[in-house]
């Protein structure tokens, strides 16, 4: 006789239909819900995201450039905080938001400090990890001064616009490619470097506050807080603070009054310890960009 294949069915348990049924409803109410109570994000946001820098640096005060967007938008926040957009990136953010354009004051960043390996006495040497918060914790540094810069370049890793490297145990900056982020003011333990208006023509290359006398025996170019600059100056901008001279730049007119009273001459004149444009400092260092 002939065998005959019988089809065979497979049951589904009511169970999983039951199951699935349910799943289906679940999935289509939340659907709804999302769509319900979505919240809508202001186009706005996306287009003020696209004129900024898109470095992610903080220095406008946010976490980056998205939550700075979104703070502009939703806060009101000023359309000037971005230190890396140029001046036509504001205006058209000022225009996005149908506000006026502020034009931000340009700054740079500046190293109080000309320790260098002649100038500056040292206390060892160190060979180890590049990382000056580190080494910080060793004394502050290798040099006898505990304010110096420590040199190993913790400001520069930080940098994200190759703005700043080290020469001569020293962190310099390339004001021309400088946009003022504020990272490397951040990644210093030593607190030595500051924003300084961009177009500021002198600057005190010393953040020790130790007194003279001390100043004297371990650096050849400290400030010693003699107080001579603060009674050169015409304009009251200049003050003593901890042994040491400070220039507001809101009130110094730039006469030169200060850097020619100086007896250590640690108050420079122009965008260098030479008096040169900053973007020929990496040439003096010998530092490609």
């Amino acid at each position: 006789m002939l065998a005959v294949e019988m089809p065979v069915y497979i049951e589904i348990p009511v169970t999983i239909l039951v199951l699935a049924a349910i799943a289906f409803l679940f999935g289509a109410r939340l659907a709804v819900a999302a769509k319900k109570f979505a919240v809508k994000k202001d186009p706005r946001i996306d287009q003020v995201c696209e004129h900024l820098a898109g470095a992610n640096c903080g220095g406008c005060g946010y976490s980056g450039c998205a939550a700075y967007a979104t703070a502009i938008v939703e806060e009101g926040a000023s359309t000037d905080r971005c230190p890396v957009a140029g001046v036509e990136a504001v205006n058209k953010i000022a225009a996005i938001m149908g506000v006026e354009a502020k034009q931000p004051i340009r700054m740079r960043a500046q190293v109080k400090c000309a320790g260098t390996w002649e100038s500056a006495n040292y206390k060892y040497l160190y060979k180890g990890l590049a990382d000056c918060h580190s080494v910080a914790r060793l004394g502050n540094g290798p040099k006898e001064c505990r304010y110096g810069c420590i040199g190993l370049g913790s400001c520069v890793h930080a940098c994200a616009f190759n703005a700043i490297h080290i020469g001569g145990g020293v962190a310099t900056v390339a004001y021309d490619l400088c946009r003022a982020c504020g990272m490397c003011v951040n990644a210093c333990p030593q607190n030595l470097i500051e924003l300084v208006p961009f177009e500021s023509r002198f600057w005190v290359s010393c953040g020790s506050k130790d007194k003279g006398a001390s100043v004297r025996n371990i650096c050849k170019d400290g400030c010693i807080g003699c107080g001579l600059c603060v009674k050169a100056c015409p304009t009251g901008a200049i003050s003593l603070k901890d042994n040491i001279a400070h220039i507001d730049y809101s009130l110094c007119n730039g006469c030169g009054s200060c850097a020619a009273k100086c007896p250590r001459k640690i108050i420079f004149d122009g965008y260098g310890p030479d008096g040169v444009p900053g973007d020929q400092v990496l040439e003096q260092i010998g530092v490609e960009e």
